[in-house]
């Protein structure tokens, strides 16, 4: 448990009567979403006994002045009444009726801002709407945070109004300031987490030293892709105690998915289902994977299933958005991701898979701008950059692919898909050094569609570089063998063809022969494959000897156990070399 600072989780009791106490609180002021986070975990944890059970707080003289008008305007409130609610609390002195008259003059905007973005205005105009109470909401606020008067949930409305002003900068000094303030309060945590763009930043701040941090860096590592560190923190928290908590194993299951480790991942998102059949949060990534995997029956009875929960829900439309883009129904997959960023605009998910589906359909301006709401949304999606990249190079544009591309790849250094991306744009600008080393670090990493060596191969084909062809088509061959796929895989042929030629030139004529004969399992280069054969036959009966300089494998040599190919020799010295 070294990742967790173990003091700090030895006493889970303590730990829940927080909990209690901050849903309280939370519940008070209206703040669901930061109320389900404690509830979900506090439920997870053993109940307490009734001596232990913390009691509500004492009410201050300025508490007891409001509490009639506390208690009218928060059942306004509550009923979304949110201008009346502010009447009533417009002359409260104490901090709580204070935050609920702040934040109901927000959401009062906010609701105003959704009423007047009219049903014809689409998705990707919606977010050009401005709540028009922000402006006073920040002038109000700033004065009270200089004279020191807010407290945590206040400094987090205010971040919030920063945040909504793309004052971000200022919004991120808040919000870390509400998080010393109050500590145990998700929101702050969480909006924070939007906005920290790298490691770097992250490690700036200067952090409350809490439990709830725990969290928070873990939602943090898998939000930066380093996933092996959100593990190893979930894991931690799970053995501190919080084995049980529903958000930790949805964290873990999205983790997995982040790293394409479907199975894994799958098999949590189903263990979660068995838990908590109802939920719906999350769902959208669960339905990514069944897409991923083709699993049409089990992705239509997970879209019916959350229809029949609640059908005006974003992870819902997106459900149902990928269950039509599986059936290759585009526009109705578009029209249901268009939904879903009616129901919430800064939806991250609809924005980029609406991309995908305007991809499909050949619409590539639509693609670009949903693509750039995506990044706009979240700079760490890497995605959207991807997509981008993919669109660029649709519309011959090369450069552009490549700045996105690149941008990909920072986000996931380690994802083979963004290297290959990254190797065919440079080849594409004949920078042909740049695309060997993305194709080779590309082939380092784990390649996931086994197309780097491929690539490469065919990069070396046309530079004349025969040795080094030959020595990517050989490791093609023998992984693609030793991994026991099905030998019809598209390219195994083209490596064959290439070897038996490379063999008889050199006068390898054994192994000339034996490339030859496979040839001829495959239709594409069967007449190859026998011209080869009596080509062979012809300089053996001319009595030309076999050169014995095997400076080569033979192609079909098993593979040693750590599936590392004999010889295995780089095309260039790229062990250290990051495109």
């Amino acid at each position: 448990m070294a990742a967790t600072r173990s003091s700090e989780f030895g006493d889970l009791v303590q730990i829940k009567k927080q909990l209690i106490s901050i849903v309280a609180q939370c519940k008070e002021r209206g703040l669901v979403h930061s109320v389900k986070w404690a509830s979900e975990l506090a439920f997870s944890l053993d109940p307490l006994p009734l001596n232990e059970i913390p009691p509500a707080p004492e009410l201050t003289e300025e508490d007891a002045r409001d509490l009639d008008a506390l208690c009218l305007a928060k059942s306004y409130f509550d009923l979304k009444e949110y201008d009346r609610a502010a009447y009533f609390l417009r002359g409260c002195r104490s901090q709580k009726a204070y935050f609920l008259y702040m934040y109901s003059r927000y959401l009062s905007g906010e609701k105003k801002k959704d009423d007047e973005t009219v049903d014809s205005l689409g998705p990707l105009e919606k977010g050009q709407v401005r709540n028009e109470a922000l402006r006073e909401l920040r002038v109000e606020l700033s004065k009270k945070h200089s004279a020191g008067e807010l407290d945590g949930f206040s400094l987090y409305l205010y971040g919030v109004v920063l945040r909504k002003l793309d004052l971000l900068k200022e919004a991120v000094e808040i919000f870390v300031a509400a998080t010393h303030a109050l500590p145990l309060h998700w929101g702050s945590w969480l909006e924070l987490c939007n906005l920290i763009t790298n490691i770097e930043m992250l490690k700036s701040l200067s952090l409350p030293d809490c439990w709830v941090r725990d969290f928070f860096m873990a939602h943090m590592y898998t939000e930066l892709q380093m996933i092996k560190e959100a593990l190893q923190k979930y894991q931690s928290l799970m053995e501190a105690g919080f084995a049980k908590s529903t958000y930790i194993i949805s964290q873990i299951a999205v983790a997995y998915h982040n790293i394409r480790d479907i199975d894994q991942a799958l098999y949590l998102f189903n263990e979660l289902r068995e838990q908590d059949p109802f939920r719906i949060e999350n769902m959208d990534t669960f339905s990514n994977l069944l897409y991923v995997r083709s699993m049409k029956p089990e992705l239509s009875y997970l879209a019916h299933n959350l229809v029949e929960i609640d059908k005006y829900r974003v992870e819902t439309c997106c459900v149902i958005g990928n269950y039509y883009s599986l059936r290759s129904q585009h526009e109705k997959a578009a029209l249901y991701f268009q939904r879903a960023l009616k129901l919430n605009p800064r939806c991250l998910g609809a924005w980029t898979l609406m991309g995908h589906e305007y991809m499909e359909m050949k619409n590539t301006s639509a693609a670009i701008q949903a693509y750039r709401h995506a990044i706009e949304v979240n700079k760490r999606d890497y995605r959207a950059w991807y997509g981008l990249g993919q669109t660029y190079e649709i519309l011959k544009m090369p450069f552009y692919s490549l700045y996105y591309y690149r941008k990909a790849h920072q986000l996931r250094p380690n994802d083979s898909r963004m290297l290959v991306a990254l190797g065919e744009c440079y080849e594409k600008l004949s920078q042909q050094v740049e695309a060997k080393k993305c194709y080779w670090r590309a082939y380092s990493v784990g390649d996931v569609e086994r197309m780097a060596l491929l690539k490469l191969a065919k990069l070396h084909e046309q530079l004349n570089e025969s040795d080094d062809a030959a020595q990517c088509y050989i490791i093609y061959i023998q992984d693609i063998f030793s991994c026991g796929e099905q030998l019809e895989h598209a390219e195994v042929s083209t490596a064959l063809r290439y070897l038996g030629q490379y063999y008889f030139k050199n006068k390898l004529y054994d192994e000339a022969s034996l490339c030859a004969q496979r040839c001829c399992d495959y239709n594409d280069a069967r007449e190859e494959g026998k011209a080869l054969l009596r080509q062979i036959s012809a300089v053996r009966e001319q009595g030309e000897p076999s050169s014995t300089d095997l400076t080569l494998p033979c192609v079909f040599n098993p593979l040693p156990n750590n599936t590392t190919p004999v010889r295995r020799v780089s095309p260039l010295d790229l062990s250290s070399v990051t495109p």
